[in-house]
């Protein structure tokens, strides 16, 4: 059998359409905009602009998030056109089944893992950090952080991580929503929304009249910037890599801060569960794009403005809950609204955890449907319609990540699977196009090849400015997958059951008009 044997487009709409062994119908355009603005404001913005900032870019941050955005519209309008033409569950997975084939689908679905799963890991890690601010500190150390994790106070007393228990019960709480409902799970997270973005609006205008200029400059970090060390002399930023200062800083800042962009794509894994995919999943896609990069190109602006960008380097200032840090340090008279954003904070990271969560889960459903898991992945509670055993697995999978992982680990590792999913559906496009032409396309990518080409060299360029060490992981995990796939998923592909017989891209585009 072909290892790029194809799924037809046929089957798989017929099996999108079946309403009443399938997902139910129940999102409208509002609901998918939300959902991705959801996924979108969340760590990405409130935890990861910090992190670039200290680590890579420096005050050009704001550039870093152009550049991601820029990558992100190429692999948005690939994504869009998609989405309207094959509404069903599984996101790149599925796309990639019906134009490039099996293998190919198998490694992007195995990649989406690192994205949604390892996405919804960092966010509870980072809930858990703003939540112990909120507290006081009240949480200790020891029950909030990975054992890979340590800390020595200004006392000289070693402070060593043992699990992230808050991580753990957030987790658990959204799973419990989730197989309730995805109507129930949409209105609670367009009730979040609101508030965090209103928080955000907030922080933006009160926050620029204490921009001070001198925190911008230089704007980017100047090459030779020695390196920066805790108060136990361990090294905790080098700036000395290509990518970690100058314009490489930049491009280093961008693969960063991508992990603050997988919301829209998360919007794409809704597809099946959408009343109007067609006219629907492009505004809800590109609709949630836009509002979010502007407001994190002036959030950026603003943060570095009031905070020099050292600050989020140290993890006596403002490494941990640096939003709320720079507020409490340097915005004099405004401590209530350090308050006001951490709890938005909480409840914007809530509604990210929950957009990842529901996302992998449907990435399951879709995969066990065509037999290449377990097929308990794909079974749907009887009352609520949703694949409740999935989401019980993912609650354990992504659990002992947001217990026992450090953060930036698994925050580095999501960027890596967003990126390589947004160069195969860019390339699919463009397949597609070619292969299967006369396909009714609700949506169309404009400037084909053009766009997918550009997504797929931007999206690229940015792996590669990924740390080696996050490479050499990611390339492990998917190294691993391969020996899954060759060892379970092949034999047990609905391909291979007797009497059917894989099919072309488009059996009969008349089907589709």
């Amino acid at each position: 059998m072909s290892l790029f044997r194809k799924k037809s487009l046929s089957h798989l709409l017929a099996s999108a359409a079946d309403s009443e062994k399938g997902l139910k119908r129940t999102l409208g355009a509002t609901n998918l905009i939300a959902l991705g603005i959801g996924a979108i404001i969340g760590a990405g913005l409130f935890v990861r602009t910090a992190a670039a900032a200290g680590q890579a870019a420096g005050p050009a941050v704001t550039i870093s998030f152009i550049v991601a955005a820029v990558g992100c519209a190429f692999a948005g309008l690939c994504y869009a056109e998609f989405a309207a033409m094959i509404p069903i569950a599984g996101s790149a997975y599925a796309y990639s089944y019906v134009t490039m084939g099996e293998l190919i689908a198998w490694i992007i679905g195995w990649a989406l893992i690192m994205e949604y799963a390892l996405g919804a890991a960092t966010v509870s890690i980072a809930w858990s950090e703003y939540l112990n601010t909120l507290l006081g500190g009240r949480i200790p150390y020891e029950w909030s952080h990975s054992p890979f994790e340590s800390f020595t106070d200004a006392a000289g007393t070693l402070h060593q991580g043992i699990v992230n228990a808050p991580a753990l019960i957030i987790l658990l709480l959204l799973t419990m929503l989730l197989i309730k409902g995805t109507q129930e799970s949409a209105m609670v997270n367009a009730v979040i929304v609101f508030i965090k973005v209103a928080i955000v609006l907030v922080f933006i205008v009160i926050g620029w009249q204490f921009i001070d200029p001198a925190n911008h400059t230089p704007y980017l970090i100047p090459e030779g910037t020695p390196a920066f060390k805790d108060q136990a002399g361990k090294v905790i930023a080098d700036y000395s890599n290509t990518f970690k200062h100058g314009w490489g800083g930049v491009l280093g800042g961008a693969a960063i801060v991508f992990f603050a962009f997988i919301g829209f794509d998360a919007v794409s894994t809704a597809a099946q569960e959408a009343k109007n995919p067609a006219r629907d999943m492009p505004i809800g896609i590109l609709g949630s794009l836009a509002v979010c990069t502007v407001l994190y190109i002036l959030f950026g602006h603003v943060l570095t403005g009031v905070s020099p960008w050292q600050d989020f380097v140290d993890p006596v200032k403002g490494r941990e809950a640096s939003v709320a840090y720079a507020v409490s340090a340097y915005m004099p008279g405004y401590e209530w609204l350090a308050t006001a954003i951490t709890v938005a904070i909480l409840a914007g990271f809530s509604s990210v955890i929950l957009v990842m969560l529901m996302g992998q889960s449907r990435i399951f459903y879709t995969m066990s449907n065509d037999g290449l898991i377990p097929k308990a992945f794909g079974e749907l509670h009887p009352k609520f319609k949703t694949p409740y055993k999935a989401n019980w697995i993912l609650f354990i999978f992504v659990g002992l990540f947001a217990a026992f992982v450090p953060g930036h680990v698994a925050g580095d590792l999501t960027s890596f699977g967003t990126l390589f999913a947004f160069v195969l559906v860019s390339a699919g496009v463009w397949i597609m196009r070619v292969a299967s032409p006369d396909i009714k396309r609700p949506f169309k990518t404009p400037l084909v090849p053009l766009v997918p080409i550009l997504g797929v060299i931007v999206c690229t360029a940015m792996i590669f400015a990924l740390d080696s060490t996050t490479l050499k992981v990611a390339f492990g995990w998917m190294a691993i997958g391969i020996v899954v796939y060759f060892l379970y998923s092949r034999k047990n592909s609905k391909l291979n059951q007797p009497g059917h017989t894989p099919g072309e891209i488009l059996p009969n585009a008349k089907d589709f008009e």
